[in-house]
């Protein structure tokens, strides 16, 4: 009897320790291991009596919650201000710091209330993009970007339309200074070379035959590591002005001063922007001269300041529309705007556009100034005389960050001429675009890669 109750006495200790070790299971403790006495307090959470002849092990389950804290990056204020060319404050240019992002004011001026250090990534059509290292520590920075120096030769018809005649222009641009390409998207007459998602230019029966693919021959140029840039032609249509008798000012003029005949040049601007091109120029945007110029004086007079306010307006929306999708907006004007101080009846004056614009181009073409110009019998004969006084007279009423880029004549001269057209232009650090209305372009009338930005040592008085 005592050796069963002895038997039970053993019994129940080895169930009291069972109990015991799972109560220590349950209690919540870091390891998951309670202490008994004579138990060992491993991992294993094994349990023994002494002086027992029967054991029980018990294993358990460990379980470790790991906590992560987040620390949150400092954030600084930052403001600054982006200058352009002579030093002008530039409007509309991306300032981007981190996953921040703002534009400059007309001022020039953006404003980071608190972002974390982080490089600050600057862009701006018709400039070139800057990267700034950024630590947080300045507060204050000022940045003057680069312009975009474009020089272009211009894309005939046929060269679009024509693979061999295009390659044989981007086989010329290598081989030379030339590092842009100007394409038309509407031309002289109305037409509209590539087959457009605008409707207007179908319904008028804008759209020419055989229309060129615009994306390949973008997508060539900038492989080529050039600029691309079209032409768009504007208020002189002779398509629109029959087929939209109410938009016409007179002859085959539209009438600029009503908002509502911009939307068909603006969305086939909106549509080059998509397609590709870097800048969208704006060409034939003024009033008319000549027998049109006449009869819109009779029948729709107008004040200079109502032309240069249309004018004004039309390319500020224009600008409002390409610079949100990254596309710089140019205007060609008459290159006697550049040296008048009126605007000789057309609606372009250089202060009234400066600012408007990302680039001016005035057409200096010497074989169209008249006789006694600049004392010369015949202003065809001095090209480098006639396009350094055009540049000279109007580059100073050019600011607001805008470009002076001007369409240089490439007809009616030898080689040397238009070389020293060129030189003038070059002299003054600006670009150049060659118009040639066949595309005829020769190499030896183009400066080389070597020669790009030299002085050729000649003065421009001396043509002259």
């Amino acid at each position: 009897m005592f050796a069963r109750r002895a038997r039970q006495a053993r019994l129940s200790l080895v169930l009291i320790a069972i109990v015991l070790v799972a109560s220590a299971c349950d209690s919540g403790t870091t390891d998951g291991v309670a202490a008994t006495p004579g138990s060992s307090n491993t991992t294993e959470g094994a349990s023994s009596t002494t002086g027992s002849t029967s054991s029980s092990s018990t294993t358990t389950t460990t379980t470790t919650t790991s906590t992560t804290t987040t620390t949150m990056a400092p954030k600084f204020p930052l403001e600054g201000r982006v200058f352009g060319a002579n030093g002008s404050p530039l409007r509309d240019a991306t300032i981007r710091v981190g996953d921040s992002e703002v534009l400059t004011t007309a001022s020039g001026v953006f404003t980071f209330e608190a972002v974390p250090a982080a490089p600050i990534k600057i862009t701006r059509p018709a400039y070139k993009p800057v990267d700034i290292k950024w630590t947080g520590v300045e507060p204050i920075v000022a940045v003057t970007m680069e312009p975009v120096v474009a020089k272009a030769l211009r894309a005939a018809t046929g060269a679009v339309r024509d693979d061999g005649q295009f390659a044989a222009l981007l086989e010329l641009a290598a081989a030379t200074a030339v590092d842009a390409i100007v394409f038309d998207t509407k031309k002289e007459g109305g037409g509209v070379l590539y087959d457009t998602s605008v409707r207007e230019a179908h319904d008028i029966g804008a759209v020419t035959d055989s229309p060129y693919d615009p994306v390949q021959r973008i997508e060539q140029t900038h492989a080529a590591g050039l600029y691309a840039i079209t032409r768009i032609v504007s208020f002189e249509d002779p398509i629109r002005a029959k087929a939209r008798p109410e938009y016409r000012l007179a002859g085959d003029w539209i009438d600029p001063t009503n908002p509502d005949t911009w939307e068909y040049m603006l969305d086939l601007g909106v549509e080059a922007c998509d397609l590709g091109f870097d800048e969208v120029q704006f060409d034939y945007v003024r009033f008319p001269t000549g027998a049109a110029s006449r009869q819109a004086r009779k029948t729709n007079p107008t004040t200079q300041e109502e032309r240069v306010g249309a004018i004004k307006a039309f390319l500020t929306e224009a600008r409002e529309r390409l610079h949100p999708m990254g596309c710089a907006v140019g205007a060609a004007v008459f290159a006697i705007v550049f040296s008048a101080s009126d605007d000789q009846g057309i609606g372009q004056r250089p202060e009234d556009l400066s600012g408007v614009v990302d680039v001016l181009s005035p057409m200096i073409y010497p074989s169209h100034y008249s006789p006694g110009w600049l004392g010369f019998d015949d202003p065809n004969d001095h090209p480098g005389a006639v396009t350094a006084d055009a540049l000279d007279d109007g580059m100073p009423r050019v600011d607001g960050g805008t470009l002076v880029r001007p369409w240089l004549q490439a007809f009616y001269w030898s080689n040397e001429q238009i070389l020293e057209s060129i030189r003038a232009a070059e002299r003054r650090g600006v670009g150049w675009m060659l118009w040639n209305a066949v595309g005829n372009y020769d190499e030896g009338a183009l400066p080389g890669e070597s020669e790009e930005g030299e002085d050729s040592g000649e003065e421009d008085s001396e043509d002259g």
